[in-house]
């Protein structure tokens, strides 16, 4: 083989190469755009039913797309396209209101028109006590984030949604509410550890329809402990093997 022919399968066989990782880099921008983007959890505001070092895949068309659908958010359009109404009960990552580079997750409690009022612990949606039942305690701080046991509430929306929900603390700022009307095109949204929550209760506020993500779908892996998943070495002792392949509900 001469010179010239081992640099032209050198240059050959560079290109491929290139060929391919652009290929994966453009399917995994598409997939990640239109089908399925992975999120990892950040806080605690979801707890029972999300915990820090939960990592699942968001369902991207579940909604539409809109500006937010896309890496940085460009303004390309206004509104949704093939839209559809997220609803009652739906556990969503939208984008942060006030700013819109910081994504959130929480369950979606009111629609465009709604009136939803906290009074001494219970929600109430239109004037109507959502049904709401003492199931039991945890007492494991992995779940709870504190160190002594926490009343845990089976709540059933409206159209039959059922979750679990924490009491950390009776009486809390978040138990009594003003009664709040979700404007047209807008959401309310509230995390089920209902007194450590952010929510549409506080700095959240009404959430855009164009400013939502996608639908939570399943926990693909778990770590606690703080731990990365890359740190392979601490998956034995920090794995949560139950949760993993989990839907979310």
């Amino acid at each position: 083989m001469s010179v010239a022919e081992k640099t032209q399968k050198k240059s050959g066989g560079l290109g491929e190469t290139v060929s391919v990782i652009v290929q994966a880099l453009l399917l995994a921008l598409v997939i990640r755009t239109f089908l399925f983007q992975p999120f990892s959890i950040p806080s605690g505001s979801m707890r029972p039913t999300l915990l820090e070092g939960d990592y699942l895949f968001v369902t991207k068309w579940a909604y539409g797309y809109s500006r937010y659908s896309f890496p940085f958010g460009p303004n390309l359009f206004s509104g949704r396209i093939w839209s559809s109404e997220p609803e009652r009960g739906d556990v969503v990552v939208f984008k942060f209101p006030p700013n819109p580079s910081i994504d959130y997750i929480k369950r979606v409690i009111g629609l465009p028109g709604d009136r939803i009022q906290m009074r001494d612990g219970q929600l109430f949606i239109n004037g109507v006590g959502v049904e709401r039942e003492r199931i039991g305690q945890i007492v494991n701080p992995d779940v709870t984030e504190v160190d002594r046991p926490v009343d845990v509430y089976r709540e059933t929306l409206p159209n039959g949604v059922s979750y679990e929900t924490l009491d950390l603390s009776p009486n809390s700022i978040g138990d009594n509410t003003r009664e709040f009307v979700v404007p047209e095109g807008h959401y309310f949204m509230m995390g089920d550890n209902r007194d450590n929550s952010s929510d549409s209760r506080f700095t959240v506020g009404y959430v855009p329809a164009d400013h939502l993500v996608g639908r939570a779908n399943v926990i693909f892996f778990s770590i606690a402990d703080g731990a990365s998943p890359l740190e392979i070495w601490k998956w034995p002792s920090s794995l949560r093997p139950s949760r993993l392949f989990n839907f979310v509900q």
